[in-house]
């Protein structure tokens, strides 16, 4: 017969909105094991798996921090109450938690004011609502006793489930069992685990556009960006659920590691910035044809990937990450992709040539460059009529912090493959990425201006002369980093001194782009060509002692290492010639 020999959960918490996927170890008849699902329509020698969700009733008056979602409330904002903002998102566990967040909490209320302006009605909670919070019971307890008596509701039909609003401060409760499908009835015992309180999704303080472009600001529309004629790209490293491991994050709660939960936040708030392009890094390939294509194919977006290649790596190749680009596609059209694979752009030069240094140039990174063609004309670029093209490229230069010469040489690889490009056609061009390189590197100094001096500390790592058989280390594209625009820009706008407060004045980058416990740095970066792009907005930076308030990314709130960036781009006339 088929017998239950295992169940657990992948997390001890289970989250609103976030899919619980218990892992159900079966025995087949003649002995053997399998972990695949057996239902009704498709039994496995006459038997088959019945699965059940419960929610315990229990009166359970606890209330639950809108910030920290693993913290129990110790005060309520009586403004939320009055405006009728959701009371889910009036709860805060310490004073010094509302002050942080009140910027952002402040908003909750004049959008409560508009909401019941414009509707006549309170707008429908997301998460639902709470009761008071009165109480004392133990918060999120890894392990709930089930107590004789209790009342429980049916929730769910299948193996897996997804906690609702109504969830909120109770115990699920997971039944399978084996049933003969002949007779209907039960074979061997009912295994049943229990979660502990479902808890409502984090959600990080927002963030907004701030305007560079003075001469355009009073262009803006109601999310921060500029009313037409541009288009948005968002660059950012999720953190690829193979890297993300308890022994590297230990700070980050098991539950907020987890994939099922890391994907749906990060998923929300990608999808949250709304970008025209969006250019992902460390995708994993499982990851790319499960989730992320099919859902944001959902919201509009056409998808492009490109996996790392496999010559190092040994792992399972269905996990292997690499770079996803994205595009809107009533904005854009695809005209053309190319894939630079740098194992095999090594093996072709003439460093390569030599068994050794191939040897250290092999990393299996790739770079995924795309060509676009934009359905919308800009007011100022002066180009209407002709085909507007758009060239983006995507890579993420994962290379040891020892091997700065291959970093360098995988980045001088990559842009004079895109002068290549750009000698074929007069095309704008943005290149996105995590280069693992800070500002002040050579690679940065070589995307930024054009060239490394001889005299680069940098260059002082070469030992097997792979950067000396490239020449010299130059390129003729224009390349300015978007973000340099917070320091660059004259006159005041709002929030653009913040900023300017949270960009490096010698580098002119951001102070951190990547905030994990054991590295604060920038590593990310958008650049584009000044000849035919100008930068209009940029989503706000983070502030890092916000951020690392209580330890570092990732987080509940954020689920990678390193923080997205967003830059709103208009085109440029073409110059006659």
């Amino acid at each position: 017969m088929l017998t239950v020999l295992r169940v657990h959960l992948p997390s001890e918490v289970p989250v609103v909105g976030c899919e619980i996927a218990p892992y159900v170890l079966l025995r087949r008849p003649d002995g053997s094991v399998l972990i695949d699902e057996v239902p009704e329509p498709f039994p496995l020698s006459g038997y088959c798996m019945k699965y059940k969700w419960y929610r315990n009733q229990g009166d359970q008056k606890v209330a639950i921090c809108s910030v920290h979602p693993t913290e129990q409330a110790t005060l309520q904002c009586l403004v939320c109450l009055k405006e009728k903002v959701p009371i889910a998102k009036s709860y805060h566990c310490t004073p010094r938690c509302l002050s942080d967040a009140w910027q952002h909490h402040r908003s909750l209320h004049d959008r409560a004011k508009k909401t019941t302006k414009e509707n006549g009605a309170e707008e429908e909670e997301l998460f639902g609502r709470f009761n008071s919070n009165n109480g004392s019971i133990s918060m999120y307890p890894t392990a709930v006793a089930e107590k004789s008596g209790e009342a429980w509701s049916e929730v769910g039909f299948s193996r897996t489930y997804t906690p609702t609003s109504d969830d909120i401060n109770h115990v699920l409760k997971f039944e399978c069992v084996a049933i003969d499908v002949e007779t209907r009835k039960h074979v061997g015992n009912v295994n049943a685990i229990l979660t502990s309180l479902v808890i409502p999704a984090p959600s990080p303080i927002p963030r907004h556009m701030i305007p560079v472009n003075v001469a355009l600001s009073g262009q803006l529309d109601l999310d921060g960006r500029i009313a037409s004629g541009t288009f948005s790209v968002l660059s950012y490293n999720i953190l690829s659920d193979g890297y993300a491991t308890n022994e590297v994050y230990s700070y980050c709660p098991t539950w907020a590691l987890s994939w099922p939960y890391r994907r749906q936040n990060l998923l929300r708030e990608i999808i949250g910035y709304q970008a025209d392009i969006v250019c992902l890094q460390e995708v994993q390939s499982d990851h790319f044809e499960e989730f992320f294509a099919p859902e944001l194919d959902k919201h509009g977006y056409q998808a492009l990937y490109k996996k790392k290649t496999s010559e190092v790596y040994s792992g399972n190749p269905n996990t292997l990450d690499g770079c996803a680009t994205f595009f809107r596609r009533d904005r854009f059209s695809h005209v053309k992709k190319y894939e630079v694979e740098f194992n095999k752009a090594a093996q072709s030069s003439s460093a390569g040539q030599k068994k050794v240094a191939l040897s250290r140039l092999i990393k299996d990174n790739i770079a995924l460059i795309v060509v676009l063609e934009a359905k919308f004309t800009s007011r100022v670029s002066g180009n209407s009529g002709k085909r507007q093209l758009i060239c983006v490229a995507n890579t993420h230069v994962n290379v040891h912090h020892e091997h700065k010469d291959v970093k360098l040489w995988q980045v001088h690889t990559l842009l004079k493959g895109l002068e290549k490009i750009a000698v074929s056609a007069d095309i704008p061009m943005l290149v996105c990425g995590d280069f693992n390189s800070v500002p002040g590197s050579a690679p940065h100094a070589l995307l930024a201006n054009g060239k490394v001096g001889p005299l680069h500390p940098d260059l002082a790592l070469d030992p097997l002369g792979i950067l000396r058989s490239t020449n010299n280390l130059t390129h003729q594209l224009p390349l300015v980093s978007a973000y340099s625009s917070f320091a660059r820009m004259a006159g005041v706008s709002p929030g653009l001194e913040q900023q300017r407060r949270r960009m490096d004045a010698l580098t002119l980058e951001p102070l951190f782009t990547n905030c994990s416990r054991d590295f604060v740095g920038t590593v990310d970066y958008i650049f584009y060509t000044a000849d035919s792009l100008s930068v209009e907005s940029l989503l706000e930076l983070l502030d890092e002692e916000n951020l690392r308030k209580h330890t570092a990314i990732p987080s509940p709130e954020w689920s990678s290492d390193h923080i997205a960036l967003l830059a709103e781009f208009r085109c440029k006339p073409r110059i006659r010639r």
